[in-house]
């Protein structure tokens, strides 16, 4: 059977050589562990860069190991936005022109999706369009907030205007929330912190009516929607309850956030259960969070085909679904 790793996250070697470089006053803190791999710090986490970070042939051989056929690449934390603008425009070029080389040299085995400057909105609305309509890539992942701006921000309007045209696969990830400081103990930014940033990211952009006004934009939550699936019945409640709700949206915010894909980095059957029950069959696509401490492929794997389901269920959500949204 086909697999396709929907969530998983590479450091291009040009992106790794350019947080080394002094000269590039990266606003990036950087260490090195005892293997002498480097450690990527931004408020709450670090990102241990080991050699499936940054170095593609090793990432293959694993993928081989496991069975998993492609990996959809992804940029991840801290990302290029937290540079000066005009050093995040010129490295998000730099990643996207290295995963469309990936793309094209090891095709069918890898797809990616472009990362933007989320800091300078103009740059990012041409840096997406210059990586789907040049580089060949379906869309852009983005962070659930820029520098604890909120992605339904106004001036983020004129990208999901390109986005709509483009009909862009637009992938939230969740990076440090406001607040991060409560969070600094227990690993408690990536293990919760995380979750519920993802959460207000997409319940934001449905009530301001962002998704409402950009319905062509495939819009793809990480981490099994951080809590969107437990917490839509509240939303719900809140949209008749308050006026507030019903200011910029026509109907309750489920039915926006079930037309979302949800991957399945939340290894829990029965958050599975309520994800696929939530969004439906064709909403829930693999994922792994591989090479991250907390990712895994095997538990990708062993959740999805120990799931009580049929086996076309298990196609469905291994790479169906996935080819669909990716156009493979």
């Amino acid at each position: 059977m086909r697999i396709i790793d929907f969530h998983n996250h590479y450091y291009p070697p040009e992106y790794v050589e350019a947080l080394k470089d002094p000269a590039s006053q990266s606003a990036v803190r950087v260490t090195y562990d005892g293997d002498g791999n480097p450690c990527v710090h931004y408020p709450g986490d670090y990102n241990i860069l080991v050699p499936g970070h940054r170095d593609i042939e090793y990432r293959q051989r694993v993928l081989d190991e496991h069975g998993v056929t492609t990996q959809l690449l992804t940029f991840t934390t801290p990302g290029v936005h937290v540079e000066a603008p005009e050093v995040s425009v010129r490295w998000a070029r730099m990643v996207n022109d290295a995963f469309a080389r990936v793309v094209r040299e090891r095709a069918g085995r890898f797809a990616a999706l472009a990362t933007l400057p989320l800091n300078d909105p103009a740059a990012s609305v041409a840096e997406l369009e210059r990586a789907m309509t040049t580089l060949g890539l379906p869309g852009a992942m983005v962070f659930s907030n820029v520098n604890h701006v909120a992605l339904a921000d106004e001036r983020f309007e004129a990208l999901w205007r390109k986005a709509n045209e483009l009909r862009a696969v637009i992938y939230i990830h969740p990076t440090d929330p406001l607040g991060v400081d409560a969070m600094l103990d227990y690993w408690l930014m990536p293990l919760v912190g995380f979750l519920f940033d993802t959460t207000l990211a997409a319940s934001k952009l449905v009530f301001s009516g962002v998704v409402e006004r950009h319905p062509r934009i495939r819009w793809v939550l990480t981490h099994m929607g951080g809590a969107i699936p437990y917490l839509a019945e509240r939303l719900d409640r809140g949209y008749r309850a308050f006026a507030d709700c019903r200011q910029h949206i026509n109907r309750p915010p489920s039915e926006y956030l079930r037309d979302f894909y949800f991957d399945t980095v939340n290894f829990n059957p029965a958050a599975l259960r309520l994800a696929l029950d939530f969004a439906g069959e064709d909403r829930v696509l693999a994922g792994s969070d591989y090479p991250h401490q907390i990712g895994s492929i095997p538990l990708m794997l062993e959740t999805i085909r120990e799931y009580d389901g049929s086996v076309a269920l298990r196609e469905r959500i291994l790479s169906r679904n996935a080819a669909d949204l990716l156009g493979f």
